[in-house]
């Protein structure tokens, strides 16, 4: 089967995700996760991205972003993933090794509505469903944690949602996420299908020519 086409306009809210090659760590210390968040800073200087949401994890990351226009999504995903496997191989000496991911970046676009809460929630509780924390706003390399405790510069990455925010959102977000959530989360990534309500998906199947995300044999690892 030939490559998922990609959706790259501008208005629309996406899930991105990348996932390390071989399983392997993208982060093994603080100081990797602070500078994957620096060139998600510098790369906003390139392309005035909206990110509304992130999780880094010791292998992969999310990112819910909103772009303004067309092709925005692509340039600033190409920029990071690109800038980050040069650093990576700089910092560890392997210049010439291969690739650091798995392959290409995911981005799938999410309804503005309850599924993009129910999207946030997900990645904002990534570490703490990977059993890293307790609750999900301790982990530092989180939108989340950013939002009540981060630096200017932490706090500087992120945009206002386009949906209002839960009422008590932090008991929200820890409370456990229902299965059949995390279960439809987790099939949009599979298929790199549109994430939203049934007659949504199906539009933005029709209008962006997706028909073969319906059957894409894809499987996210573990934790995705």
């Amino acid at each position: 089967m030939g490559r998922v086409r990609r959706v790259d306009v501008g208005g629309m809210v996406y899930h991105a995700l990348n996932r390390a090659n071989f399983r392997s760590r993208l982060f093994k210390r603080e100081s990797h996760y602070q500078d994957f968040l620096a060139l998600v800073g510098e790369s906003l200087d390139f392309v005035p991205m909206r990110v509304l949401a992130y999780c880094l994890m010791p292998n992969h990351w999310h990112m819910v972003l909103y772009p303004r226009g067309d092709g925005e999504l692509s340039r600033f995903l190409q920029r990071i993933t690109l800038t980050h496997t040069q650093r990576y191989h700089a910092r560890t000496g392997t210049v010439g090794y291969g690739h650091i991911y798995q392959g290409r970046y995911k981005s799938l676009p999410v309804e503005q509505d309850r599924h993009f809460l129910r999207l946030v929630r997900y990645v904002e509780r990534n570490a703490q469903r990977g059993g890293l924390v307790k609750r999900a706003e301790e982990w530092p390399w989180t939108s989340v944690y950013a939002r009540l405790y981060g630096n200017p510069s932490q706090k500087g990455l992120l945009s206002p949602w386009p949906v209002p925010e839960p009422r008590q959102y932090l008991e929200w977000l820890n409370r456990s996420q229902p299965q059949e959530e995390v279960k439809k989360i987790r099939q949009a990534i599979k298929r790199s299908q549109p994430y939203g309500s049934g007659e949504w998906v199906r539009k933005a199947v029709a209008q962006f020519g997706l028909e073969n995300t319906m059957r894409n044999p894809w499987r996210p690892g573990k934790g995705t």
